[in-house]
C-alpha cells in the first residue's frame, strides 16, 4: 500500500475502526466460509463518503441463504448500503456485492490491471483460515505476500460459532434446501429488477448458485485506480 498523508491516513485508521466494530456480526450468518475486504478500505483509498466493500464466502448449496442472512441482519442493524443510497448515506455501511462458493473463488477474466491491484490488497477479517488460503490459491494469477494480518484477522471460533451452528442444523437437509430455493427465486426477481435500472459501464453481473457478483457499474473502480477521470457532477 503506498504511503499517505497524515489526514488521509488518520481517516483510513477511523474506517477500519468502524468497520472492525461489525466484523463479529459476521458470526450470526450461518454457512458463512469467510469475509474479506475489498475496494478503497484495502487500498487504503478512502474519503469521507466512503462504504466498506466485503467478499463473502459461503458454503456450497446455501449462496443465497448466507445472502439472505446477511442482507437481513445488516439491514436490521442500518448498516447496510442499498442501492438507492447516495454518497452520504452510503458512507461507513457495507457493500455486499461479492459472494462466492468454492467452486467460484477464482475470479473470472478479464484480469486487467485494475483487478490484480484489487486482488493484491484484499484484506481477509474473519473466518475458516482453510477457506481463505483456498480463496488466495485459487487466485494465483496475482503475486501474494503474507494472507493474515493480526491487526485484521479474526478466525470463526467461541460461544457465537456453536450459536451459529445450531442455525445451521436446523438449515440443513430438506428443509434448508426448500430455503435456498425461496430465497433464491425472491432474490433473482429483485436483482432483475434493480439491474434494468442500474447497469452502465463495463457492469460485472453473475447471479448463480456458485456465485454473486454485483459491479453493474465498474467505473468507480477504475476510477479508484487511476485508470479513468472521475464523471463531471451531476
Amino acid at each position: 500500500m503506498k504511503p499517505l498523508k497524515k489526514m488521509n491516513k488518520a481517516l483510513l485508521n477511523e474506517k477500519w475502526r468502524k468497520f472492525l466494530k461489525y466484523r463479529r456480526i459476521f458470526s450470526f450468518v450461518p454457512f458463512l466460509d469467510f469475509t474479506i475486504v475489498s475496494g478503497s478500505l484495502a487500498l487504503g483509498n478512502v474519503h469521507e463518503n466512503s462504504d466498506f466493500d466485503v467478499i463473502v464466502g459461503a458454503r456450497a448449496g446455501r449462496i443465497f441463504t448466507v445472502r439472505a442472512f446477511c442482507l437481513l441482519i445488516f439491514g436490521t442493524l442500518g448498516l447496510r448500503r442499498r442501492g438507492m443510497d447516495g454518497k452520504a448515506a452510503s458512507s461507513d455501511k457495507i457493500c455486499f456485492n461479492h459472494f462466492v462458493t468454492p467452486t467460484a473463488y477464482r475470479l473470472s477474466p478479464p484480469h486487467n490491471d485494475y483487478w490484480k491491484k484489487l486482488y493484491e490488497n484484499l484484506v481477509p477479517v474473519y473466518g475458516r483460515e482453510k477457506s481463505v488460503e483456498n480463496f488466495f490459491k485459487a487466485n494465483n494469477w496475482v503475486s501474494r505476500g503474507k494472507i493474515f494480518d493480526e491487526k485484521y484477522w479474526q478466525p470463526q471460533g467461541g460461544i457465537l460459532k456453536y450459536t451459529t451452528q445450531i442455525i445451521e442444523r436446523f438449515l440443513a437437509g430438506v428443509f434448508g434446501n426448500a430455503f435456498e430455493k425461496f430465497a433464491k427465486r425472491v432474490q433473482v426477481k429483485r436483482i432483475k429488477i434493480s439491474l434494468k435500472r442500474d447497469t452502465d459501464f463495463k457492469p460485472r453481473i453473475r447471479y448463480d448458485d456458485e456465485e454473486l457478483e454485483f459491479h453493474p457499474d465498474t467505473r468507480r473502480i477504475e476510477e479508484m485506480l487511476g485508470g479513468t477521470k472521475p464523471l463531471p457532477p451531476s
